[in-house]
């Protein structure tokens, strides 16, 4: 993999040009908005500040997170709030289905804030997610963007046993700098849950994401992306980190769009049926059309 140009960064709060993005408050945008708060559900939209939002609200695309909106981990790149989960709502599920059901979605996404205060790390609430989804919008096809559940195999064939379309789990970032932006994750453990799926189910299609501009080399991205298709992981998404605040761990170049053709390439090399990457690209952008892509193609 050739090595990629740096580009300078102009400062906290100034992107390049090719970061803008429209304002976000169209009809559908508002409809979503209203119905999400409606229902007292939370999205990764919202939470994780996702620049994509406008785009995807309008297509009447969310990803819902479940759990609550406090995270037991504190990952220092994201903008996600950490601290003490409010209890566990046993209800959520059956609002999830009938907002899902409302939206007449064809395609749904659900993740979650870390439950590490969990037995199961919230593995039930999942699984159930998916069958109250499913009893409602036999046709919808779910993708799950689970946490790692501490390594806990229980927990994951408890998510599995209800046959998500997709088992999505994000490595973020390579092995060298994984510890310093998520120090209660293990690199391997991610890499071994991902292999547990096609163990386990091996018709699920697994998905990963990972982030650039954390200050890795272009051969430690290629030997990530070549760890993710050992483990059997057939999508994958790659996208710029943004630093969210001053607070969290800075960014050190800013990829341009080239760079990111480029990464793609290199991973369709690998054995990647579908690559989405891109400046704006996040774990769920775009995530139905990926999937179909990859079955058209697989």
């Amino acid at each position: 993999m050739k090595e990629v140009k740096q580009v300078k960064r102009n400062g906290y709060n100034r992107l390049p040009q090719w970061f803008k993005v429209p304002m976000s408050g169209g009809s559908n945008f508002v409809e979503l908005k209203n119905l999400l708060k409606s229902g007292g559900l939370n999205t990764v939209c919202i939470e994780a500040k996702c620049p994509n939002i406008g785009d995807c609200w309008e297509d009447r695309s969310a990803t819902f997170m479940i759990l609550g909106e406090i995270c037991t981990r504190a990952c220092r790149y994201c903008a996600v709030s950490t601290g003490r989960p409010s209890m566990l709502d046993l209800d959520e599920p059956r609002r999830l289905a009938e907002s899902v059901e409302k939206l007449n979605l064809e395609y749904c996404v659900i993740t979650s804030v870390d439950r590490d205060d969990l037995l199961d790390g919230g593995a039930s609430i999942f699984a159930e997610s998916i069958k109250r989804i499913r009893s409602k919008l036999p046709f919808c096809e779910i993708e799950v963007l689970i946490p790692d559940f501490q390594g806990s195999e229980i927990s994951l064939l408890t998510v599995l046993s209800a046959m998500p379309n997709v088992l999505n789990h994000n490595i973020e970032t390579v092995e060298r700098i994984f510890p310093m932006v998520r120090p209660r994750g293990d690199y391997s453990q991610s890499l071994s849950l991902l292999k547990k799926v096609k163990e386990q189910y091996s018709h699920i299609v697994t998905k990963s994401g990972m982030m650039v501009g954390l200050g890795e080399e272009s051969d430690e991205i290629l030997e990530t992306m070549y760890n993710l298709r050992s483990a059997g992981c057939d999508l994958l998404t790659i996208g710029q980190y943004l630093q969210p605040s001053q607070k969290h761990f800075p960014v050190s170049r800013f990829y341009t769009p080239e760079e990111f053709d480029h990464i793609k390439v290199e991973a369709e090399k690998l054995g990647f049926t579908n690559v989405t990457s891109g400046p704006l690209v996040r774990s769920s952008y775009r995530a139905g059309k990926q999937l179909h892509s990859f079955l058209s193609n697989g």
